[in-house]
C-alpha cells in the first residue's frame, strides 16, 4: 500500500539525489576531492575568465591576446571537451570520487584536437582545402572524442543522430533516391567538418562562444548572489493568499528564475523544492503540483530579456538583432504564462482550494496592485528603463552610459542601506509547514538590488543597443561588483562588526559563481558543437532540399499537415536532445521546409515566425514523457509517478503548443504588422483571452464544469480570436496584385520594419525551376528604395515591365529567404483596400463567449442554491 500522500508508481528523491540529477544533466556527476577537485575548479575559472576577456574591449585596447572568431571557437570547445571528460563519468558504474587516468588522457586529447584550429591557425590558412595526414588524423580523432563527450554529457540519442548524418555524408550514393548524393571522401568530409567553420566550428559554436556563455554566466552569478531565493520568496509573499496561491507563486517564481537559469531541470529543483510541498499542503494532487512546476520552469526559457540558449542562435540564423528577437518573443511568452496562471486558477476552482493566510490581511486595492506588478514585473521594469530613463541617452549621447552607470551605483548603495533594516532572506525548509505568508514589505525590500543587473542588461540591449555579448559583459561586471560588495555593505549598514568575514565571503561567492557558470556551459558547448555536424551535413550534401521534397510528399501539400509533421519531429527529437541541440537540428532541417512549402501554398511567413515555431516545440524536450528529466525531477520532489507527472505537464503545456500554430497564421502575435498602440493593446488582450479560453476548454472548466457544446464553443472562440482573418478570407480576398514596376515606390513608402509580399520565379543554382512567394523585411527607411533593399542584401534592376534580382549579398537576409541572382519578380501583393479589418470578427467571438458565460453563470448559481 502506498504511503499517505504518495501515488502508486511514484518515486521519492532526497535532496542529494535531486542535486545529482541536476549535476548529471547540467554540470557533470563527478565530485572529486583533493588536488583533482582544485584543478577542475581552476579550469572552470579559467574558462569563465577567458570568456570575459574576449567579450571585453580590453584585447583591442591593449593589443594583447586578440583572437578572431575561429580561434575563440576552438579554445571555447577545447574547454568544453576537457571539462566533459573530467566532469561526466563514462558509465553509471564509473567512479564519481576521482577522475580515472583514461579520462584524463581523453580530456587532454580532446582539448588538443578542439584547439588544433587555434594552435595551427596560420598553417591551416595557408593550405585551405588541402589537409595533410596530420590534419585528417586530428579531425578523425577529434570527431570521435566529441561524440564520446556528447554521449556522456547529452546522452546516446544525440550521438546516434550525429553518426547517422556522418554515415550519410560518406555513403550518400547508397541512400534511397529521394535523398541520395555522390558521397564525400574522408578528406573532403572531415576537412569540411573539423577544419573549416562550416561544421563543428560553425555558427552554433560561434554563438555559444560569443553570446550564450556570458548569459549563462550572468545567470549563475545572479543565482549565487541569492536572487533565486529572493524571487521565490517574493512570489510566495505576493500571491500565496490567492486561490491555489502556492501554485500561482510557483508560476511567477519560475518565470523570474527562468531569467537566471538556462536549465529547466535546475529551475524545477531550485523552485520546486519549496513550491511543490506548498502546493500539496493547500490541496493540489501530487502529480498536478509537480506538473505545474514543470510547465512553468520549462517556459522560463521563453521569457526575455534572458531567454534560452536557442534564442541567441536565432540572431545568427534569422539575421536580426537580439532586441528584435526579444520583441517578437515577449507577447507569446507573457500570454503563455498568463494561461498557465489561469490553468492553476481553474484547478483551484474545481477543487475549491484556498490560499495561505497572512498574519495581517491586506486591503484588496493593495493586493490587486502588488499582484499586477508581480505578474507583469519584467514588462514594467523594461518600460521604466526604456521610457523613464531612455531620454538621458538622447540628451547626453555617449555620456549616458557613464551617467546611468553612476545612477545605478548610487541606487545600489541606497537600496542596500534600506534593505539592511530587514532580516536576511533564508530559504525555508520544504518539509516545514508554512502557517503564515512572509510579509510583503520586508521580503521585497530585502533584495531589490538583485533587479539592478537585470536593469543594466535591459539598458544595454534596449537603449544603448549594444551587441548581446557586450550588453551581457557590462551587466556581468556590474553583477560581479554587487556579488563582492553586497555582504560587506549589509554588514556595514547592519553594524554586525563582521566586515572582514563578509569581504572574504563575497570573493568566495564570486569564485563559486564563475565556476558554476563554466560548469553550466559544458553541456551547451558540447551540444552546439555536435549539432554542428548536422548543420555541416546540410551545407555539404544539400539534404535540405531533399527534406523539403520528403515532407511535401508526406503532407500532400497541405500546410496544416506539414506544420503538424514538423511539430511531431520536434517532439520526437525532444525525447533525446536538449533544447539547444534540438533547435539547431530542427531549424536547420525543418525551418527551410516550412518557408518553401508555405510559400508555394501562398502562406508567406516571416523567418522569425518559423524559427519561433520550432523553438517552442523544442522547449517540450524536458516535458515530453517518457524521457523528460524535468518531469522526473519534479515527480521526485512531489512523490508522484514520473510518467503521470509528464503527461499532466504535457497537458498543461498544450496552451504553449497552440501558440506556434497561431503566430504562423497571425504574425501580429509576434508584434509584426502592428500599426499603433490601440492595435497593440487589442492584439495582446485578444490573444490573452484566446489562450485563457483554450485553457478553459481543455481543462473542462470555465465558471463551472463545461458541457460538451460549451467546450466546443470555447474552442471556436479561441480559434477566431487567434486567427480572425480565416473567416474574413471566406468573404473578401486578402490581397490585390500590383505590377512589379511599383517596387521602388512601395519600398520607399513602407513603414519602418515593414514587410512586402512579392512573388518570384526563376531557375535555382541546382537547375530547378522555382516559383514562390517571399516576405521582404524592409527594416528602417533609407535615402532611396535601392539603399533600403541593399540593407537586406538585395539589388534589383528593371528591364521594361520586368524586375530582376541582380545580386544577393552572401549571408544577408535576402539569401536566408532563398532569393538568388537572376530570379524575376513577377508580382507584388498588397492588402486589399476594400476588405474590412479582420478584427471585426472579434465581435461574434465575444458574443459567443458571453453566451457561454451567461449559461454557466446561471448553472453555477443554481448549483450553489441546490
Amino acid at each position: 500500500m502506498a504511503s499517505p500522500g504518495k501515488e502508486k508508481g511514484s518515486i521519492e528523491l532526497t535532496d542529494e539525489q535531486l542535486k545529482q540529477i541536476v549535476a548529471e544533466a547540467d554540470t557533470g556527476g563527478r565530485k572529486p576531492t583533493g588536488f583533482t577537485a582544485q584543478l577542475l575548479l581552476m579550469v572552470a575559472l579559467a574558462w569563465s575568465l577567458f570568456q570575459l576577456w574576449i567579450a571585453s574591449p580590453l584585447p583591442f585596447s591593449l593589443g594583447i591576446f586578440v583572437l578572431n572568431d575561429t580561434e575563440s571557437r576552438a579554445i571555447h570547445l577545447a574547454f568544453a571537451v576537457f571539462m566533459a571528460f573530467a566532469a561526466y563519468p563514462a558509465f553509471k558504474r564509473s567512479p564519481r570520487a576521482y577522475v580515472p587516468a583514461m579520462d584524463w588522457l581523453l580530456a587532454m586529447a580532446g582539448a588538443f584536437c578542439a584547439a588544433y584550429l587555434f594552435l595551427f591557425y596560420r598553417e591551416l590558412a595557408d593550405r585551405p582545402g588541402l589537409p595533410t595526414t596530420t590534419d585528417l588524423a586530428v579531425a578523425v580523432v577529434g570527431m570521435a572524442l566529441l561524440l564520446e563527450a556528447a554521449r556522456r554529457a547529452l546522452g546516446l540519442p544525440m550521438v546516434i543522430l550525429a553518426v547517422v548524418f556522418l554515415i550519410y555524408i560518406f555513403f550518400g550514393q547508397y541512400m534511397p533516391d529521394v535523398i541520395a548524393h555522390r558521397g564525400a571522401s574522408l578528406a573532403k568530409g572531415m576537412s569540411h567538418m573539423w577544419l573549416t567553420t562550416e561544421g563543428v566550428f560553425g555558427v552554433a559554436v560561434g554563438v555559444s562562444t560569443s553570446f550564450i556563455f556570458l548569459f549563462v554566466l550572468f545567470g549563475a552569478l545572479l543565482e549565487t548572489a541569492g536572487a533565486g531565493n529572493y524571487f521565490i520568496k517574493s512570489a510566495i509573499a505576493l500571491l500565496g493568499h490567492m486561490r491555489g496561491g502556492p501554485a500561482k507563486a510557483a508560476v511567477v517564481a519560475s518565470a523570474s528564475t527562468g531569467l537566471i537559469s538556462g536549465s529547466s531541470i535546475a529551475n524545477v529543483v531550485t523552485t520546486g523544492t519549496f513550491t511543490i510541498p506548498l502546493m500539496k499542503s493547500v490541496g493540489y494532487r501530487a502529480d498536478k503540483a509537480a506538473a505545474v512546476e514543470v510547465a512553468s520552469s520549462v517556459n522560463g526559457q521563453l521569457m526575455p530579456p534572458v531567454m534560452g540558449a536557442a534564442a541567441f542562435l536565432m540572431v545568427e540564423y534569422v539575421g536580426i538583432t537580439y532586441i528584435q528577437v526579444m520583441k517578437h518573443a515577449i507577447v507569446p511568452a507573457l500570454i503563455s504564462y498568463i494561461a498557465l496562471f489561469y490553468i492553476v486558477h481553474l484547478e483551484a476552482l474545481k477543487m475549491n482550494l484556498q490560499g495561505l493566510p497572512r498574519r495581517e490581511p491586506l486591503p484588496w486595492q493593495r493586493v490587486t496592485i502588488t499582484t499586477t506588478m508581480t505578474v507583469s514585473g519584467l514588462v514594467i521594469l523594461s518600460a521604466i528603463i526604456y521610457w523613464g530613463l531612455g531620454w538621458i541617452k538622447g540628451l547626453a549621447g555617449d555620456a549616458a552610459f557613464l551617467i546611468v552607470g553612476l545612477m545605478m551605483l548610487a541606487a545600489y548603495v541606497l537600496i542596500v542601506r534600506n534593505g539592511a533594516r530587514y532580516p536576511e532572506l533564508h530559504m525555508d525548509k520544504p518539509d516545514e509547514k508554512m502557517e503564515f505568508l512572509p510579509e510583503i514589505g520586508p521580503t521585497l525590500k530585502s533584495g531589490l538590488h538583485f533587479l539592478l543587473p537585470v536593469a543594466a542588461l535591459i539598458w544595454n540591449l534596449m537603449v544603448e543597443q549594444l551587441s548581446p555579448a557586450l550588453s551581457a559583459f557590462w551587466a556581468t561586471l556590474f553583477l560581479i561588483f554587487i556579488l563582492v560588495t553586497q555582504r560587506p555593505l549589509f554588514a556595514f549598514f547592519r553594524g554586525t562588526g563582521q566586515f572582514g568575514d563578509a569581504v572574504r565571503e563575497g570573493f568566495q561567492d564570486l569564485f563559486s559563481g564563475l565556476v558554476t557558470g563554466a560548469r553550466n556551459m559544458i553541456g551547451i558547448g558540447i551540444a552546439t558543437a555536435t549539432a554542428g555536424i548536422i548543420v555541416g551535413t546540410v551545407t555539404l550534401t544539400g539534404i535540405g532540399l531533399a527534406m523539403t521534397e520528403l515532407v511535401e510528399v508526406l503532407s500532400g501539400g497541405n500546410l496544416m499537415i506539414m506544420l503538424i509533421l514538423v511539430a511531431v519531429i520536434c517532439l520526437i527529437l525532444g525525447m533525446g536532445l536538449p533544447t539547444t541541440a534540438n533547435y539547431i537540428v530542427v531549424s536547420t532541417l525543418m525551418a527551410p521546409v516550412i518557408v518553401d512549402l508555405g510559400a508555394q501554398g501562398g502562406l508567406l511567413v516571416p523567418l522569425i515566425a518559423v524559427h519561433m515555431f520550432v523553438f517552442y516545440f523544442g522547449l517540450m524536450a524536458d516535458v515530453t514523457p517518457p524521457v523528460g528529466l524535468a518531469s522526473y525531477a519534479a515527480a521526485g520532489i512531489a512523490k508522484s509517478d514520473p510518467i503521470k507527472t509528464g503527461l499532466t505537464a504535457f497537458g498543461y503545456s498544450g496552451r504553449t503548443a497552440i501558440l506556434p500554430f497561431m503566430f504562423i497564421f497571425n504574425t501580429q502575435l509576434l508584434l509584426i504588422g502592428i500599426t499603433d498602440i490601440f492595435h497593440l493593446v487589442l492584439t495582446v488582450v485578444t490573444a490573452t483571452i484566446a489562450t485563457m479560453m483554450f485553457a478553459a476548454a481543455t481543462q473542462g472548466f470555465f465558471i463551472t464544469r463545461n458541457r460538451l457544446h460549451e467546450g466546443l464553443i470555447l474552442l471556436l472562440v479561441t480559434f477566431t480570436l487567434f486567427r480572425p482573418g480565416f473567416w474574413m478570407d471566406m468573404v473578401y480576398p486578402a490581397y490585390e496584385e500590383v505590377a512589379p514596376t511599383e517596387l521602388g515606390r512601395l519600398v520607399e513608402e513602407a513603414p519602418p520594419n515593414g514587410n512586402l509580399r512579392v512573388w518570384v520565379e526563376g531557375i535555382t543554382l541546382e537547375g530547378d525551376e522555382m516559383s514562390k512567394g517571399v516576405l521582404l523585411p524592409l527594416g528602417e527607411p533609407a535615402a532611396s528604395a535601392n539603399e533600403r533593399l541593399k540593407k537586406m542584401g538585395l539589388t534589383v534592376m528593371a528591364f521594361g515591365e520586368d524586375v530582376q534580382i541582380a545580386a544577393v549579398r552572401f549571408g544577408s537576409q535576402a539569401e536566408k529567404l532563398g532569393l538568388e541572382q537572376g530570379f524575376t519578380i513577377k508580382t507584388i501583393e498588397l492588402p486589399s483596400g476594400e476588405r474590412p479589418a479582420k478584427e471585426w470578427m472579434y465581435l461574434p467571438a465575444f458574443l459567443l463567449l458571453g453566451l457561454v458565460w451567461f449559461m454557466q453563470k446561471g448553472r453555477a448559481r443554481r448549483q450553489a442554491t441546490a
